[in-house]
């Protein structure tokens, strides 16, 4: 009998005890909002920051409602509005060309390479003086910075990072978020440190902090940030800069701050899952993982392969016959969006751009979550079950609907 995995995908670990009492303890005294403190106290959030910045080793940091949240204030506070064009990866999720949408901005997507990265030759090619490069670290999949950034800078880009794959990554020793002008962090449920929602912006630019702390919504409370610029720094902006309310609370800024200290661990015990998958996937047919350079220290809590060669029903009924199994798979080839699955075919409010390069890899590209709450032997279970249906051309099962995001 084929063996059936019972785990769950979507399964994270539980909040740490440490958390969950600063949690209860923000409810007890019910000071939620982060600028509604006693005397003498630190806001949770105010401390968040502070800790967060020591953690990457930025200057400044701002905490705010979500992922989607910190990069549509970086971008904003760097200059991007209505009509203006930004350089984006064509292999992301939807909430990054969103972000450039919701600012009235046009995303312009620059080509992937099998390496999952963005393209640094089309790169080249898109880039004018003054545009901003969203560049977003998909799936966990560093590009070279030190090749990147000389093309940026040689290009009058500002490069502002969407880190929410690669919070504990690092870039030859150098942390994800800290080549550019800017790093956004998620801290959705998925990510690498869990407060159901919530939001992370790190820079060295005094400006720029200060027009992002007046973004968020600081009713010129803005003294009590802690990793901010001082006040000179708002003197000429905060009757200019508008307030669009986007600040985390004290409650989600509890249960995060005990995680930081547990992040290199997870990024450590991520990575041998990814890797015990990966060992387990070599050498199968048709199947090949992806590469990982050595001076990428990246965060496995998703895995990747691609299938080249194989055409879409087939690959349906590869992914049907894993669930089958127990093994939930994406598939980032597909036109229409399922799940949080989705590629620039769907995304109407960017126009129409020719992708081939990356449209040749998102053919054969299957995704799949890979939570801590997996053990070694679950690695071993779920590589066992796609190497054998990654063979295979049994019919595929009748399923109900795949899980979404």
């Amino acid at each position: 009998m084929a063996e059936i995995f019972t785990g769950s995908f979507t399964q994270q670990e539980p909040i740490p005890d440490e958390a969950i009492a600063a949690a209860v303890a923000v409810m007890r005294h019910g000071r939620l909002h982060r600028y509604n403190t006693a005397a003498g106290e630190i806001a949770e959030t105010a401390a968040l920051e502070e800790e967060f910045a020591t953690f990457t080793g930025a200057r400044y940091c701002l905490a705010v409602a979500s992922g989607g949240a910190a990069m549509r204030l970086a971008m904003r506070a760097a200059g991007v509005g209505p009509g203006s064009s930004v350089l984006t990866n064509a292999f992301t999720l939807a909430p990054v060309p969103g972000a450039i949408a919701a600012l009235g901005a046009v995303p312009v997507f620059v080509e992937t390479t099998p390496a999952l990265t963005i393209d640094l030759a089309d790169l080249a090619a898109k880039a004018r003086p003054g545009m901003v490069l969203l560049l977003s670290h998909m799936r966990g999949h560093l590009v070279d910075m030190e090749a990147l950034m000389p093309i940026a800078e040689g290009a009058g880009l500002r490069v502002i990072e969407d880190c929410a794959h690669t919070m504990g990554a690092a870039w030859n020793g150098t942390p994800s978020g800290r080549h550019g002008l800017a790093g956004c962090y998620s801290t959705q449920t998925y990510k690498h440190m869990n407060s159901g929602e919530g939001g992370l912006i790190v820079t060295d630019d005094a400006d720029l902090m200060a027009r992002m702390v007046l973004l968020s919504g600081s009713y010129m409370l803005y003294d009590r940030h802690r990793a901010a610029p001082g006040p000179d720094a708002y003197a000429t902006l905060r009757e200019d800069i508008p307030n669009v309310s986007s600040r985390m609370d004290n409650l989600r800024a509890a249960i995060l701050r005990p995680q930081i200290p547990l992040l290199a661990d997870r990024t450590a015990r991520w990575r041998l899952r990814h890797d015990r998958l990966e060992a387990g996937l070599q050498g199968i047919p048709g199947l090949h993982t992806i590469p990982r350079p050595p001076q990428e220290l990246f965060v496995g809590s998703s895995f990747q392969f691609l299938l080249p060669g194989r055409d879409g029903p087939w690959i349906d009924g590869f992914l049907a016959r894993c669930f089958a199994r127990g093994v939930e798979l994406k598939w980032f080839g597909r036109r229409t969006p399922a799940g949080f699955t989705s590629s620039h075919h769907s995304w109407r409010y960017a126009p129409e751009q020719a992708l081939p390069k990356t449209d040749a890899v998102l053919a054969g590209l299957i995704d799949m979550r890979l939570p801590l709450t997996f053990s070694l032997d679950d690695c071993d279970q779920i590589a066992r079950i796609i190497a054998a249906e990654a063979v295979s051309n049994a019919p595929a099962p009748a399923i109900p609907a795949r899980q979404g995001d």
